[in-house]
């Protein structure tokens, strides 16, 4: 086990509440369709710090991994070994590998829709079904370690134009992306971004620019972050900071009274049911509403209404391999762009620290990752 080539530095969780702790542990093995990893940069989940402080009262349904484990959900690095099944994928190829983990045998995922597999498990995060403890297993190293395998199912292909850094923010990009198509947003369309100044409002942003809506509407607290979002494209963006005119009225007024065409909310699990119905009440006539972000409280909907005017309401909360290379394409031909990202890089030894430093972020221009090297 001390031979340097088999073990690698890890940060692993020994009690929830407590600090990580940096240890050598074994490296992974590649499975026969796996890749090895070498990890380059990992995202620091926004939410990571109620995930290991509060996620087990607050969600006892959403089970966690058993403790030691590997935390860190985003992960983009290079290729350094694949296993002998592995086709389209060499040592050197840069990659994001999608976390989502699925059993492969449930009717979802035998019906090629494996993201509503039962037992669906974000690897080094949580899962969503009780059997999510065998897919920690079977991939037990997230992203805050040197070396990950990963399904070449969920691999994907990076641009040279695109850093590390900026490929682990996937994750939201990818949700905010899934949630946008499912809201069958672009050209001609009007896009209300409900929490605009966050990690996955910028995103749906930056996202909805690239997807050729025509109006984005947004809404935030912090009317400084708020400034700088309408800055990235003023005659597209128009803002609202919450807290005065209702947002439906708000956004009525910015359509000719027709309402939006789409609602992406992004609003995390602290935040108020009411200013997420508000935004709701935005939508045109037959618009479509997504939820990314989590609300925790029980929301009160005008569901008469929804029915009279024909309103779509639906979950989504993560996105497929196939939606993350579309957006590493459209990254590598320039329609989205990701420079206004600030990346903040913490080494892992270093990786208590960036988790003290979450709460200070500048919304969700702020990008915080551990870099191993």
């Amino acid at each position: 086990m001390n031979d340097p080539t088999l073990t690698m530095n890890a940060a692993r969780l020994h009690k929830f509440g407590d600090p990580m702790i940096l240890e050598r542990v074994a490296r992974p093995v590649p499975r026969a369709t796996d890749v090895l990893i070498s990890v380059k940069a990992c995202g620091v989940v926004p939410n990571l710090r109620n995930v290991l402080a509060h996620w087990q009262g607050w969600f006892p349904e959403l089970p966690l991994p058993k403790l030691p484990a590997i935390f860190g959900l985003d992960v983009a690095g290079v290729v350094v070994e694949i296993g002998d099944r592995v086709q389209n994928f060499a040592p050197g190829d840069r990659v994001y590998s999608n976390p989502g983990l699925t059993c492969g045998s449930c009717p979802s995922c035998r019906a090629d829709d494996s993201i509503n597999c039962r037992n669906f498990t974000f690897r080094g995060y949580f899962g969503f079904g009780p059997q999510s403890q065998r897919q920690f297993d079977a991939y037990p190293h997230g992203g805050m370690c040197e070396f990950v395998a990963s399904p070449q199912r969920n691999l994907v292909a990076l641009p040279a134009n695109l850093s590390f850094e900026a490929a682990a923010r996937f994750g939201y990009l990818g949700t905010a992306f899934a949630a946008l198509r499912k809201a069958e947003a672009g050209p001609g369309r009007t896009v209300l971004i409900n929490g605009i100044t966050g990690t996955l409002g910028l995103g749906a942003c930056l996202i909805a620019l690239a997807m050729g809506a025509n109006k984005i509407l947004g809404t935030a607290r912090n009317a400084v972050l708020l400034r700088r979002v309408k800055a990235l494209a003023p005659e597209r963006i128009d803002v609202l900071e919450l807290g005065g005119e209702a947002t439906g009225e708000w956004a009525r007024s910015r359509t000719r009274d027709l309402g939006v065409d789409a609602v992406i909310d992004c609003l995390g699990p602290g935040a108020s049911g009411a200013l997420l119905m508000q935004a709701i009440y935005a939508l045109r006539r037959g618009g479509r509403a997504v939820n990314i972000g989590g609300v925790g409280e029980k929301v009160t909907m005008d569901v008469h209404w929804m029915m009279d005017e024909q309103i779509s309401f639906i979950g989504s909360n993560w996105f497929t391999p196939a939606e993350g290379q579309a957006l590493a394409d459209m990254a590598e031909a320039g329609v989205l762009g990701l420079s206004v990202l600030e990346h903040r890089r913490f080494p892992l030894s270093q990786v208590n620290d960036a988790l003290e430093g979450l709460p200070v972020r500048n919304g969700g221009f702020t990008n915080l990752v551990i870099t191993p090297d």
